[in-house]
C-alpha cells in the first residue's frame, strides 16, 4: 500500500498528474469561456488557417476547432471513463470472487477470459460494434467489453495471492460472509494494481473510440468526438492540415499525460521499485 502523497515524490507522476490535470481543467471550462460553439455554422470563416481568433483554426463549415476539440475531448473522455469503470467494477467482482474460489468455477471462468483475450482489443471493439449498433452508450459499452478481461485477470491473479494470508483466514474464522471479505479484507490490498491499469485503460479507451468514430463505426455526426472531429478533417486534410494535426497532437498530450500519471503509480505500487529507492 501507499500514500497519495507520495505522488509528490514520484517525478513520472507528477508530470502526469500536471498534463492529465492541464486536460481536465481544458475540457471543464474551456467550452465555458469559448466565444464559441460546437456547432455554429461561420460561411464567412470557412477553413481559416490558425490566429489568435480561432488558435486551431476553423473547419468546413466555420465552426472554431479548438472549441469543438474541448467538447469533443468531453465526449471522449467520458465515453472512455465510463467504459473504463464499467470494466473496472464487472472484472474486479468476477476476478476476485473466481480467484477466492477457485476449483472448477475458477477454470470455466478463467478459460472464457482467456478467450476474450484471444481478440486484438481493436478489432474486438469493432465486432462489438458491428453487434450492438453506433452511439455513444454502445461505444461505452464495447469499451467496457474489451477492458473486462482484463481487470478480470489482474483480479483473480492478485486474489489467489492473498487469500491465504493471516488476515483473511482471520476474517473466515470470524465467520464473516464472502462478500464482505472480498470487499473489506481483500479488495484494499488488490486496488492499486487495479488503479494503475484502470489510468491506463482510459487512456487507450480514449484511442478505441477515436478510432471508431474516425472509421464512422462510434459517436455519429453531429456529436462531437475527437474521432468525429479527425474524420471531418481528413476529407480536406490538403487544405487544412491543421483540422487533423492539432487534433491529434491534443489526444497525445492527453494520453501521454494519462499513460505517465499510470506509470508512476506502477512504480509507487511496487514493493520492489521502493526497495531499490531505499
Amino acid at each position: 500500500m501507499w500514500k497519495w502523497s507520495r505522488i509528490f515524490e514520484n517525478r513520472t507522476a507528477l508530470t502526469g498528474l500536471a498534463v492529465t490535470s492541464l486536460f481536465l481543467l481544458a475540457i471543464v471550462l474551456g467550452p465555458i469561456l469559448s466565444p464559441y460553439g460546437p456547432a455554429g455554422f461561420d460561411f464567412a470563416s470557412v477553413l481559416k488557417a490558425p490566429s489568435w481568433l480561432h488558435p486551431f483554426g476553423t473547419d468546413s463549415f466555420g465552426r472554431d476547432v479548438l472549441t469543438r476539440v474541448l467538447y469533443g475531448g468531453r465526449v471522449s473522455l467520458l465515453i472512455s471513463l465510463s467504459g473504463v469503470l464499467a470494466a473496472t467494477a464487472t472484472g474486479v467482482a468476477i476476478g476476485m470472487y473466481a480467484g477466492y474460489r477457485g476449483g472448477l468455477f475458477d477454470a470455466v471462468v478463467m478459460r472464457f477470459i482467456d478467450l476474450l483475450f484471444a481478440f486484438p482489443a481493436f478489432v474486438l471493439a469493432l465486432f462489438l460494434m458491428v453487434v450492438l449498433g453506433f452511439g455513444v452508450v454502445n461505444v461505452a459499452l464495447a469499451i467496457a467489453l474489451v477492458y473486462l478481461p482484463i481487470f478480470a485477470r489482474i483480479a483473480r491473479n492478485m486474489t489467489a495471492l492473498v487469500k491465504n494470508d493471516a488476515y483473511v483466514q482471520a476474517a473466515q474464522v470470524m465467520g464473516q460472509l464472502t462478500p464482505r471479505i472480498l470487499l473489506f479484507e481483500i479488495f484494499p490490498n488488490i486496488s492499486a494494481p487495479v488503479l494503475v491499469q484502470a489510468s491506463v485503460a482510459v487512456a487507450f479507451g480514449i484511442i478505441i473510440e477515436a478510432g471508431l468514430s474516425f472509421i464512422g463505426l462510434g459517436v455519429q455526426p453531429p456529436t462531437p468526438s475527437l474521432g468525429v472531429i479527425m474524420a471531418d478533417g481528413q476529407e480536406y486534410f490538403r487544405k487544412a492540415p491543421w483540422v487533423l494535426t492539432l487534433t491529434g497532437l491534443t489526444i497525445t498530450c492527453a494520453l501521454l499525460g494519462l499513460n505517465l500519471l499510470g506509470d508512476g503509480l506502477r512504480d509507487l505500487s511496487d514493493p520492489r521499485l521502493r526497495l531499490r529507492e531505499r
